[in-house]
């Protein structure tokens, strides 16, 4: 199954203001017909960092079964630690090599991605790319929201 997911996060006050994130997954089936489904949250205390991790975590979770992923995000801070070899240096050194932070999302990342193939795609953001801007409406809104959640 080839599957398309589109994260983006957002935070207000960026450090530890409201935040959220949003998340679009397309998927074809054999018969030609698209399927799409929205994602979103908004926590009351957070990072943006944080929650471009939770896009992505978010997006992949959700797939129940073992997939070929294209995941899109504007947050070179997911897509360079996977293109560039940030993760595998972080691992090879315990965590330890410098310090990394959001340890917590990047180990859940880690295994939401596990059953799949992903390559990790970079798109420019507020720059009229269809998906991203609707997640990035869906971050915003979540972030603006009531009943947030508690970024533990």
């Amino acid at each position: 199954m080839n599957v398309k997911i589109y994260s983006d996060g957002s935070a207000r006050g960026n450090p530890e203001g409201p935040g959220g994130y949003g998340v679009v997954i397309k998927y074809t089936n054999s018969q030609g017909e698209e399927f799409v489904k929205e994602l979103s949250a908004g926590y009351k205390k957070t990072t943006n960092n944080r929650m471009e991790l939770m896009g992505a975590i978010s997006g992949l979770e959700a797939l129940t079964k073992p997939c070929q992923v294209s995941l899109y995000s504007d947050s070179q801070y997911v897509i360079k630690a996977f293109n560039e070899g940030w993760l595998d240096n972080w691992l090879k050194t315990d965590w330890k090599k410098r310090t990394v932070k959001n340890i917590d999302l990047w180990k859940r990342l880690l295994k939401a991605k596990e059953p799949h193939e992903v390559t990790w795609n970079w798109v420019k953001g507020h720059a009229g790319h269809p998906e991203n801007e609707r997640c990035d409406e869906l971050a915003t809104t979540a972030a603006d929201g009531n009943d947030l959640l508690d970024d533990k």
